[in-house]
C-alpha cells in the first residue's frame, strides 16, 4: 500500500495534468465518434427524425403559447411587458437546449446503475462521462433550440434595446454560458444517481424546472427563491442577470452591475464542481453483481 501511496503522489505535477488533458481529449473524441453513431442511425429513418423533430417543436412551443395566453388578460407580468419575458423566455430556451441536446441523456444513468449495464461502461476505453451522455444522442431535441430562437429572435426585433458593443458581445456570450451552466446541472444530477439509483424526477427538478423558472420575470417569485437560484444553483446567471442588464433593469436583491458579466466564470465554476461530485459518485457506484 505504501509503494501506491508514493506512486500516486509522484503522479500529481506536470504529468498529471498531461494525463488529464489528454484524458479530456479522449473523452471529447469518443463522444464525437459515438454521437455520430447514433446520428447514422437516425438519419436512417429521416421521415421519423422530421415528424419527432416537428413534434418535439410544436411540444416545447406550447410554453410560449402558455405565456401569450396570460398576457392577453394583462398588459404586464411582474412589471415586465410581454417582449421582455419573450427576451427572457428565449434565452432560457436556447441555452437550456442546447444543454438538453449534448447532454440529455444523462438522466439514464440511474436505470443502467439498477440493471447494472453501467459495467459494460466501464470496461472500455472511453471516459465513463462520455458515454452516458452520448448514449441514445437524440437530433429530435433541435426542435426546442429551434422554437426557443425563434421567440428570442422576436424579442430582439421587438425591444427597443440601446445596443452597444458589450451588450452584442453578451448576447451569445450568455446563451453558451447559460448552456454550459444547465449541462453542469446534467451532471451533478447523474452523479447523484450513484447513490439514490432512481432520482431521474429530481434531477429534472433542476433541469427542466429550472429552465421554466427563468422563463418568467424574477420579480413574481418571492426573494427567497430568487436568492437560491442565485447563490446555491446559481440558475440566475443562464438569462435573468444577463437579460437585465441588456434591458437596462434594476436586478433582484440589489446585485451590483457587475454581476451581468459572471456567467462564464460561473459556468467554469459550475462545471468544476460537477467534476469532482461526477468523480465522488463514480467512486462510490457498486456493481450489482449480476
Amino acid at each position: 500500500m505504501a509503494e501506491v501511496r508514493e506512486e500516486r503522489v509522484v503522479a500529481v505535477g506536470p504529468e498529471a495534468a498531461f494525463g488529464e488533458r489528454s484524458r479530456l481529449v479522449e473523452g471529447v473524441r469518443g463522444y464525437g465518434l459515438i454521437v455520430a453513431m447514433w446520428l447514422r442511425s437516425t438519419m436512417a429513418y429521416r421521415a421519423s427524425f422530421v415528424m419527432t423533430a416537428v413534434g418535439n417543436f410544436v411540444a416545447t412551443g406550447f410554453d410560449f403559447v402558455t405565456i401569450m395566453l396570460m398576457f392577453a388578460h394583462v398588459d404586464v407580468l411582474g412589471g415586465f411587458t410581454l417582449q421582455e419575458v419573450a427576451l427572457l423566455y428565449g434565452t432560457s430556451a436556447t441555452a437550456f437546449g442546447l444543454a438538453d441536446l449534448l447532454l440529455g441523456s444523462m438522466d439514464r444513468l440511474g436505470r443502467r446503475v439498477r440493471d447494472g449495464t453501467l459495467d459494460t461502461l466501464l470496461v472500455r476505453p472511453v471516459p465513463v462521462l462520455a458515454q452516458v451522455a452520448a448514449d441514445r444522442f437524440a437530433l429530435r431535441r433541435l426542435g426546442r433550440i429551434t422554437q426557443g430562437l425563434l421567440v428570442l429572435g422576436y424579442a430582439l426585433l421587438a425591444l427597443d434595446i440601446a445596443w452597444t458593443p458589450l451588450k452584442v458581445v453578451m448576447l451569445p456570450l450568455m446563451v453558451l454560458s447559460g448552456a454550459a451552466i444547465f449541462g453542469a446541472v446534467f451532471v451533478v444530477g447523474a452523479a447523484f444517481q450513484f447513490y439514490a439509483q432512481d432520482a431521474s424526477e429530481v434531477q429534472n427538478a433542476f433541469t427542466y424546472g429550472g429552465t421554466t423558472l427563468l422563463q418568467y420575470p424574477p420579480s413574481v417569485f418571492a426573494k427567497d427563491l430568487v436568492r437560491g437560484v442565485t447563490f446555491v444553483v446559481p440558475l440566475a446567471f443562464v438569462s435573468w442577470l444577463p437579460a437585465l442588464y441588456l434591458l437596462g433593469r434594476d436586478y433582484p436583491l440589489d446585485l451590483p452591475r457587475w454581476v451581468a458579466f459572471l456567467p462564464p466564470v460561473v459556468a467554469v465554476g459550475c462545471w468544476v464542481l460537477a467534476g469532482l461530485v461526477w468523480r465522488m459518485g463514480l467512486r462510490a457506484y457498486r456493481s450489482t453483481g449480476s
